[in-house]
């Protein structure tokens, strides 16, 4: 039992709990807030257990000096105490005015809460509803911007294809051209074979017969003119021929070029049509910060409109090219034979004008015909022999080509080094020797040649030059091509 007069502390006093309908709940907010206080100057502990609320100022109350009074009256107040119906009633208590002031902060406190949470699911939806517009505004423009760069993709395909479609019609008409041209030039081995088989076959005329005539000019005009028509037309068969490599180059770029663009086309399409509910969207962490792009939309424009001027260009001077090739088989196909018909004129005339003499000298040409097959036979040892030495000149070449690739310190000038560059030398020294020896064969052979016209000469004079003319060379030139087969179409 506590002393009448003394006040109580927190630390001693440990009244009965105070009773729940004492005071109106301090606070309706959800549990989420409860730790969330009123700002007031509490100037006692908030960890008092028997005040009634700590939210509230506490009323202070100071002991004072009793008045003097008797034992008997302090006897009988102190038997008059367990009467008392509230223990409280001598001890602080709090004041109406702190009453409404903390009914009026609880009223103010909730209704400020509930306004910033108001404000705040306001804003907040306001917040969702311009982030999702600005998300949709963002796809929407993509989506468009895809769809215009499908479109200059298309475009720009549309372009290539049609293009495309005109290098492939020029180049299969260049290759036709050529191919006439190349059968034309073929058709000009024969008349000059004829031509150079006459003039071979003349030059076995014999004695006063072997005379520079006519026919043996125009023979010799015919062949320099096949072979101007040949050096003309060759000419023009390497400049088709590279402007062809100029021509599938340039395809080649378009065709890369349009597959590229198809890819393109293909991926771009793709991602135009792509939405949130399409299959195969998923997360790539980090892809935005990937660039792995290699032009910008002017350079990747003008990329394609270089390979399209430069694939005209090229259309443009091979269609130049077809026309002149076409002049030139005209112009080539009168020319040869123009000469033909003078060559066979001047030949009537010589056959008529001749008589022919045979004096045969039998066993000298026998042994020079053994002679010169004897030599060919030599001649083709040795070019055999020469060409199974260039096997043992690659060898050794090769072998020391793969020891140069030796690395570093390896690069030894050892013995089989030096072997090998003797080996090529010896070899090489061999070869030059049998060419020199062929070089001897070959004219000796000539010489033989030479010696055969000079007794055939002896042997027939007249007799043979007529049979060159009549039999030989007039039958040949009977197999002369028509213009068609001289300007390709055959």
């Amino acid at each position: 039992m506590e002393r009448v007069g003394c006040t109580l502390t927190s630390t001693y006093a440990h009244p009965r709990p105070t009773p729940t309908n004492f005071l109106p709940a301090i606070s309706t907010m959800t549990s989420s807030y409860r730790d969330r206080f009123p700002h007031s100057n509490l100037t006692h502990s908030l960890s008092l257990p028997w005040r009634p609320s700590t939210y509230y100022k506490v009323a202070s109350s100071y002991p004072s000096v009793a008045p003097y009074c008797t034992r008997s009256q302090r006897v009988s107040e102190n038997a008059m105490l367990p009467f008392v119906s509230n223990r409280t009633t001598f001890f602080t208590r709090y004041t109406p005015d702190d009453w409404y002031r903390s009914n009026l902060t609880n009223y103010q406190e909730s209704n400020t809460s509930r306004h910033n949470s108001e404000k705040l699911r306001v804003d907040t939806s306001r917040l969702i509803q311009d982030k999702y517009q600005q998300t949709r505004k963002a796809q929407a423009d993509t989506t468009h911007n895809l769809g215009e760069r499908v479109n200059d993709i298309g475009f720009w395909k549309s372009e290539i294809i049609h293009e495309l479609d005109e290098m492939i019609g020029e180049t299969n008409a260049l290759i036709d051209v050529k191919k006439r041209l190349e059968r034309a030039l073929m058709e000009t081995e024969a008349p000059l074979q004829v031509a150079r088989e006459c003039l071979f076959h003349r030059e076995k005329r014999m004695g006063i017969d072997l005379v520079h005539d006519e026919v043996e000019t125009q023979l010799l005009t015919e062949v320099d003119t096949i072979l101007c028509c040949q050096e003309r037309m060759k000419l023009h068969l390497d400049k088709a021929i590279a402007q062809l490599a100029a021509d599938r180059a340039s395809q080649h770029e378009l065709e890369k070029d349009l597959s590229d663009k198809q890819t393109a086309y293909r991926i771009d399409d793709k991602c135009h049509h792509l939405r949130n509910t399409s299959d195969g969207v998923g997360y790539f962490c980090g892809v935005e910060r990937v660039d792995a792009t290699v032009s910008v939309p002017e350079s990747w424009a003008k990329f394609t409109d270089d390979n399209i001027l430069r694939s005209q260009s090229e259309r443009a001077a091979s269609a130049k090219l077809r026309d002149d090739i076409e002049n030139l088989l005209v112009v080539t196909a009168n020319e040869m034979w123009n000469q033909f018909n003078k060559v066979n004129l001047c030949f009537t005339n010589r056959i008529a004008e001749t008589a022919d003499a045979k004096n045969k000298i039998q066993m000298h040409l026998a042994k020079t015909l053994q002679e010169i097959f004897q030599t060919e036979m030599t001649i083709e040892s040795i070019k055999k022999a020469i060409k199974d030495k260039t096997a043992f000149l690659k060898v050794a070449q090769t072998r020391l080509d793969e020891r140069t690739r030796r690395p570093n310190i390896e690069l030894c000038r050892d013995m089989a080094q030096l072997r090998l560059v003797n080996e090529v030398h010896e070899v090489d020294d061999t070869i030059q020797t049998l060419q020199q020896r062929l070089r001897d064969a070959e004219d000796i052979l000539q010489s033989l040649v030479h010696t055969k016209a000079t007794l055939e000469h002896d042997l027939a004079v007249k007799a043979n030059s007529l049979y060159i003319d009549q039999e030989k060379c007039m039958r040949m030139r009977k197999s002369y091509p028509n213009t068609l087969r001289l300007v390709g179409f055959c």
